[in-house]
């Protein structure tokens, strides 16, 4: 028999029902997908490298990852990138390219429709 997964952070949880509240709200299911991703266990979260953020984000998307961005790679577009967890040279890289961080819940407030998002990971 499998066990029940509970989260004890209690800024992730507040989140997670922030999301599924605003998905039902606005009839966006971006923020159910990205609720259910963050219920999973930790250990399945997506850690996502600069150089994918790269490749697969156009100029005109916001970068959503539920999980952690680490700095490997280079990042040449101004592209904004929410994700629950930055390393600190992710952080700067990100900036000195003239792009924006944000976490999931600030992304959330500003666009929640949850239009031109990209979901990496």
């Amino acid at each position: 028999m499998s066990r029940k997964i509970q989260k004890t952070n209690p800024a992730l949880t507040a989140l997670i029902q922030e999301l599924k509240k605003t998905a039902y709200e606005q009839d966006a299911p971006i923020w159910k997908d990205i609720a259910h991703r963050l219920e999973k266990p930790l250990r399945n979260w997506p850690v996502v490298n600069l150089k994918r953020i790269e490749l697969y984000v156009h100029e005109t998307e916001t970068a959503l990852i539920p999980g952690k961005v680490l700095s490997p790679g280079t990042l040449t577009k101004k592209v904004p990138v929410a994700a629950w967890s930055f390393s600190e040279k992710s952080l700067e890289k990100i900036k000195k390219a003239g792009g924006k961080t944000l976490s999931i819940g600030e992304l959330m407030e500003k666009n929640p429709k949850g239009q031109d998002i990209r979901i990496i990971g």
